[in-house]
């Protein structure tokens, strides 16, 4: 038999072969990734449909009525205090994003470019982390007695003489809420972007440097684009931690101000569900909108 028919006859049984390897590759593939996809379904997926069939029913005093209707969205949108409650959560969010961006960014460069030793970084790194030792609730009440009317900051600044009287607005303000969000949430900024910061090329700046750059052209030209992946990714956990709170709101506020958070949890405590649930709706949705921004300044697969 010639060569040629014999490679030709033999070639569709190769090809079944391959399609073969592939289906059993899926199979496996699928069977291993089942056990995740599983447990996102169980406790991420399902749970959010849920929550979104929930806010279409109706609710009166007594009762909820699985019944389809668009009144818990439409009373929702059209209520000015919906408006001015997610602008405070907008605001509150911004305000400590800009605050743990700051803060986040000079300690990790701090870390990444000033540390020479390794072992330092991790030691200094580990020190960054002694807080998250305690329940995020603890470290937020520990603000209470520091910033009370007879707390440590006003009899020190009375001791000083730069007050002659108690500050008010220490705490149970906006003021605690912002300081409080800053100390639980930095965190969450430095590690992604020290993370991203310790796997730039130091050879870069060296020919930044030999190119005549200056501190600050290195620093904007080479650092902070190479370092946009961490930013964001901080940018996200910090965005999205601080529009879901509603704790530190209530605690460190005194209940005099209010965010999206402690919105839902009210209507959970009078057992007005539809509308919790028509509210966790929106924020979501909001979360995403922000999230989707943020990805198209930066693809993080594709930096990462």
């Amino acid at each position: 038999m010639p060569e040629g028919q014999a490679a030709g006859r033999g070639h569709p049984r190769s090809a079944r072969a391959a399609r073969g390897r592939g289906t059993v590759d899926t199979l496996q593939g699928w069977a291993l990734a089942s056990p995740l996809v599983i447990v996102l379904l169980a406790f991420l997926v399902l749970p959010i449909v849920m929550i979104v069939a929930v806010s279409f029913w109706q609710a009166t005093e007594f009762a909820i009525v699985p019944a389809f209707s668009f009144e818990n969205y439409a009373f929702l949108l059209t209520s000015s205090v919906t408006w001015r409650v997610f602008g405070a959560t907008l605001q509150f969010a911004l305000i400590t994003w800009t605050l743990t961006l700051l803060i986040g960014f000079t300690v990790a460069y701090y870390l990444a470019f000033h540390i020479r030793t390794t072992a330092m970084q991790t030691i200094l790194f580990l020190v960054c982390t002694v807080p998250f030792l305690t329940s995020n609730i603890i470290r937020m009440i520990s603000w209470i007695p520091f910033l009370g009317r007879n707390g440590i900051a006003n009899q020190t600044l009375i001791e000083l003489g730069i007050i002659d009287q108690p500050l008010e607005w220490l705490l149970y303000s906006d003021f605690s809420v912002v300081l409080a969000f800053v100390h639980l949430y930095t965190l969450f900024m430095i590690v992604p972007i020290f993370n991203t910061m310790s796997r730039i090329d130091r050879s870069l700046i060296e020919a930044a440097r030999d190119n005549g750059a200056s501190g600050w052209q290195i620093l904007t030209n080479v650092i902070i684009p190479l370092s946009k992946p961490g930013i964001m990714i901080g940018t996200i956990f910090v965005l999205t931690l601080v529009m879901g709170d509603f704790i530190t709101v209530r605690f460190m506020s005194g209940s005099q101000s209010a965010n999206v958070g402690r919105l839902i949890s009210n209507d959970i405590a009078l057992l007005q569900y539809p509308s919790a649930s028509a509210t966790s709706v929106v924020l979501l949705v909001t979360v995403l909108l922000i999230i989707g921004v943020l990805m198209r300044f930066v693809n993080i697969r594709k930096e990462l």
